[in-house]
């Protein structure tokens, strides 16, 4: 057996070298043996290269362990798997994407009970049981195929005000990156005056050259049409649809950061519904003004929408998110559906009556415009920061305080910080930085890497 090991999200891997037919049954093999016989799992799958076999292989498996699968008949977002296994009351889900990674790569997601993402304890309890059983032959009486995007859109459709929506002519433009979440916008909106058009809606495995990945670089063409077309809102969604970036009128880009303090924002004051928000160590100050406003907790978690799921279950949380474009909203799967989170804020302009243009520039002129920038460094070796290594200044301001939960991040007196986290499993280290001006944050971010060690770049 090659190597199979959960990151923050999955498994993921090259197809061919250890993303495997093999290696899909192994693990398949071992999460039935985590489960137990009689036991209930939906499986899903995306648009990428072999999705729909690998499913089916997974599914295999499974049945053949006296498992009942719901099998998708179609490429689906994940969100819709997690739907399904919340709704029909199932033990698991599985689903087979590798969300944004490049075009080359699989993975295999395993979400619990409450369709949200598996803890680490699951996911170290199924690695622990890796090749200890054979894999067992399939009893394809166990499993049945099934179309989960009827429920997924139906109970999108209660959710979104549509009654609110349904005058409104706002021009959407939605780039679906080839992914799985094709159509499904269009479809909830069908009967208002909203006008939707898609692009990069084909099926297409190895997505038009690039990365399925929702960040301002892979959306020039996306900027370009809004501004030129004079569409009132661009959303982008990453391969399995559960993350999103947007676009306002201009071809302005909108960071997921700040999406997510307008969710905050319109669910609190539009909807108003009760509950605290959660950012993750890396998000923006933004969120931290916001809460302090509207008087509601502020949670802060490592990286990895896992953590923002298990609060959404325990906790009275009206809206998470990650600086990935991850958001999870009250009353729903405790997990990320980027079409949920462009339809709310679509539905947030027709409370306000204004573009988004105009809504995200009263929300920075009340709550701050931060500038929030990311390098991934690709480093020759593994390097760990140490709070106590690194400097009690930044730029001539005075570090005031030092997070190191999940890599290291030193915030200064003025609110601008520096923050390193090393991958878990390759040498990359990803640096983060937020000034209340461009030139600081890059300047932090140049000084992150003056900071590590010259033999490590």
């Amino acid at each position: 057996m090659q190597q199979i090991k959960f990151g923050t999200d999955g498994w993921r891997a090259i197809i061919g070298d250890t993303y495997t037919f093999e290696n899909v049954r192994i693990l398949s093999q071992a999460v039935a043996d985590y489960l137990g016989g009689g036991k209930k799992v939906a499986v899903g799958y995306d648009t990428r290269f072999m999705s729909k076999d690998f499913a089916k292989t997974a599914a295999q498996v499974l049945s053949g362990n006296g498992i009942e699968v719901m099998l998708s008949d179609r490429a689906i977002p994940t969100p819709a798997l997690s739907l399904a296994v919340r709704s029909n009351k199932l033990d698991l889900g599985i689903m087979i994407t590798a969300s944004h990674n490049p075009a080359e790569y699989n993975g295999f997601k395993i979400k619990d009970r409450t369709g949200g993402s598996a803890s680490p304890d699951i996911t170290k309890a199924v690695e622990a049981l890796l090749e200890k059983n054979p894999v067992k032959p399939a009893r394809e009486e166990l499993i049945a195929k099934v179309d989960m995007t009827k429920n997924y859109v139906g109970f999108i459709r209660k959710y979104i005000d549509l009654k609110k929506i349904k005058s409104k002519r706002f021009k959407v433009l939605v780039d679906s990156m080839y992914g799985a979440g094709d159509g499904f916008i269009a479809e909830i909106l069908k009967e208002t005056n909203i006008k939707i058009e898609f692009m990069h809606n084909t099926v297409n495995p190895s997505f038009g050259g690039t990365r399925p990945e929702p960040v301002e670089e892979n959306l020039e063409e996306l900027k370009s049409r809004v501004k030129k077309e004079k569409f009132d809102l661009g959303i982008a969604l990453d391969g399995d649809a559960d993350r999103i970036a947007a676009v306002a009128p201009g071809g302005v880009f909108i960071h997921p950061q700040k999406i997510l303090g307008l969710l905050a924002l319109h669910l609190n004051q539009d909807r108003h519904w009760s509950g605290g928000v959660v950012k993750t160590i890396c998000g923006t100050n933004m969120i931290d003004n916001i809460a302090k406003s509207l008087k509601i907790k502020l949670y802060e978690t490592p990286v990895g929408f896992k953590y923002i799921s298990n609060l959404m279950e325990t906790e009275d949380v009206v809206a998470g998110g990650e600086e990935a474009g991850g958001m999870g909203v009250k009353n729903y799967i405790p997990e990320r559906d980027g079409s949920m989170a462009g339809l709310l804020l679509i539905e947030m302009m027709a409370y306000r009556g204004k573009n988004i243009l105009k809504i995200l520039n009263e929300t920075e002129k009340q709550f701050g415009k931060y500038y929030y920038v990311r390098d991934d460094l690709h480093l020759s070796k593994r390097v760990e920061p140490k709070k106590e290594d690194l400097p009690g200044e930044l730029l001539g301001k005075k570090v005031v305080k030092v997070d190191d939960y999940d890599g290291v991040k030193l915030v200064c007196e003025d609110g601008s910080w520096l923050m390193f986290r090393g991958s878990g499993t390759e040498p990359i280290m990803r640096l983060y930085a937020e000034a209340q001006n461009l030139t600081r944050a890059k300047k932090l971010l140049g000084l992150g890497k003056d900071l590590l060690p010259k033999d490590a770049l």
